[in-house]
């Protein structure tokens, strides 16, 4: 019962020391974004978070606005290059979600935070990964992360919502800091991020 509470607690410290610690290094990495995007250095989207209530998640922009011809966005891996290609590979990008840990949007750990378009296409099994906070990282992410099937990735959410604890999540964390080292699992078979959900 007292979980939920270490929980916070425990998110909110680390999510300060982390935004501490890469201030210097953003000093650096905005501008070089703002030049590679045209002065755009963050991606904000409506999230579905906890009972699927939305929320803003914010990240870096990793990838540019380029569009073909008829005005349609290039493929991701057309725009994914440069200085957005390594913060992505380095998981850098993720660095911003500390602000919405801190606003308790988010945890350290859960499943992570999808597509509002997403939701009606879930099973009722699959919609229970959002009886948690969404998290910056997961089982599903250090069990595969966007080399895994959709179906394998929401049977991973289920599972940690079912047997959430405080030697999973530090389990979980452990596990992340060698994912993120190794840049094990980012992009899926084929693509550099992971294919669309349309439904089980």
């Amino acid at each position: 019962m007292l979980y939920p509470i270490i929980k916070r607690f425990f998110d909110f410290l680390v999510a300060l020391v982390v935004l501490a610690v890469a201030a210097p290094f953003m000093l650096i990495i905005l501008p070089l974004l703002a030049i590679a995007n045209k002065g755009k250095v963050f991606f904000t989207q409506q999230r579905p978070g906890l009972n699927s209530k939305p929320f803003t998640l914010i990240k870096l922009k990793t990838m540019s606005d380029e569009k073909d011809q008829y005005g349609n966005l290039l493929p991701d891996e057309l725009r994914l290059h440069g200085i957005g290609a390594f913060i992505r590979k380095t998981s850098l990008d993720e660095i911003p979600q500390m602000i919405n840990v801190l606003k308790g949007d988010m945890s350290l750990v859960g499943p992570r935070p999808l597509l509002m378009d997403y939701l009606p296409l879930y099973t009722a099994e699959q919609a229970k990964r959002h009886d948690v906070k969404p998290g910056i990282t997961g089982w599903a992410q250090v069990n595969g992360r966007n080399a895994i099937s959709w179906e394998q990735k929401f049977a991973f959410d289920v599972w940690y919502v079912q047997h959430i604890g405080f030697m999973l999540d530090v389990k979980i964390l452990i596990q992340t800091v060698f994912k993120v080292v190794n840049a094990d699992g980012i992009a899926a078979n084929g693509s550099v991020t992971m294919t669309k959900f349309e439904g089980s």
